[in-house]
């Protein structure tokens, strides 16, 4: 048996409508938080546009807290100074880079004054890091934007969302502002599960998953317990329809817990600190605890989820959680 204490997922998708009332029970029923992606249609990036998510996200679900993300854009200071209690952090996509993204940053330079007044108050900031480079050196290639950004704002939280490289994993102890989340897919899966036989589309997500080094480094440093490093799934669910159409995701929910209990061997220690600990201790988070116990009893992860394909549908794993 395991029990974990008031896990957290650091980074998540849920869509809207009935999309979302879909795929909210498998993160709701099993983590006590989770911090919402904004890039919607049209962005989260307003105090109205906020609200109403939020409230939607809360009609759905029970004993679990939202922790929001709002959509970069150059906010005034007054719109910060507004937004400041509401949120968790604010998301940094580069135009065009991933899902829904087309509104996001063209010049890292423009939004210098919002990064001050972040600095200022505190709020993280969170970035999917990719240049428009080659598809293989994409994260690799956005490392010296991090490097710029943690020597400019030496006060400012940044957090590097999904890496999957492992010079990136290197950058975690060059700045102390720099932490980084780690997905489910990029910490077990290579290149080889998306094209090494038949294509899967199912494990195409951004940035793509890449070699067995870049996985074995992830490995290495979230076994090692590191404080800086976080569980975040950027679980994020697309219809079978346009996954086959080459939509960018990968939906972990349901498997989540049993994958990670399995991934740890037994190693709780690494597992609560991955899952939970390391969050709040780096930021200081308020959640109210929620205790998941996982039991070695046999889970089949579901071949389907609404409209959606999870990861690893139909795979049978050793633990479950009880009363999921």
């Amino acid at each position: 048996m395991i029990i974990l204490d008031t896990p957290i997922d650091m980074h998540l998708h849920l869509r809207e409508g009935k999309m979302l009332k879909d795929v909210l029970p498998y993160t709701a029923n099993q983590f006590a938080a989770a911090v919402v992606m904004p890039n919607l249609v049209p962005p989260v990036d307003n105090r109205e546009r906020l609200e109403s998510y939020k409230n939607e996200i809360l009609q759905n679900c029970e004993n679990f807290t939202p922790l929001m993300n709002i959509f970069m854009r150059e906010y005034s200071e007054d719109e910060l100074l507004d937004l400041a209690d509401e949120i968790f952090a604010i998301k940094l996509y580069p135009a065009g880079i991933t899902t829904n993204s087309e509104a996001g940053v063209k010049s890292i330079e423009k939004i210098y004054p919002v990064l001050e007044i972040m600095q200022e108050l505190n709020i993280p900031l969170s970035v999917h890091g990719e240049t428009n480079g080659f598809v293989l050196d994409r994260e690799r290639e956005f490392a010296a934007v991090y490097e710029k950004l943690a020597r400019d704002f030496p006060n400012l939280k940044i957090i590097m969302e999904h890496i999957s490289t492992y010079n990136l994993v290197e950058l975690v102890d060059k700045y102390d502002n720099l932490y980084a989340t780690i997905t489910l897919h990029h910490l077990l899966l290579t290149l080889d599960d998306l094209i090494g036989s038949n294509l899967n589309p199912h494990n195409f997500c951004k940035p793509v998953v890449k070699t067995p080094k870049d996985r074995d480094a992830l490995q290495k440093i979230v076994r090692s317990g590191h404080k800086k490093v976080m569980f975040g799934s950027d679980s994020a669910p697309h219809s079978i329809k346009n996954k086959l159409k080459g939509a960018a995701g990968v939906f972990s929910a349901p498997v989540i817990l049993p994958a990670l209990a399995e991934f740890f061997e037994g190693d709780n220690e690494a597992f609560q600190k991955f899952i939970s600990s390391n969050a709040i201790d780096n930021f200081n988070l308020q959640i109210p605890k929620k205790e998941e116990i996982l039991i070695e009893e046999e889970y089949i992860a579901p071949m389907m989820v609404g409209e959606v394909k999870p990861m690893f549908a139909g795979k049978r794993f050793s633990y479950r959680v009880k009363n999921s």
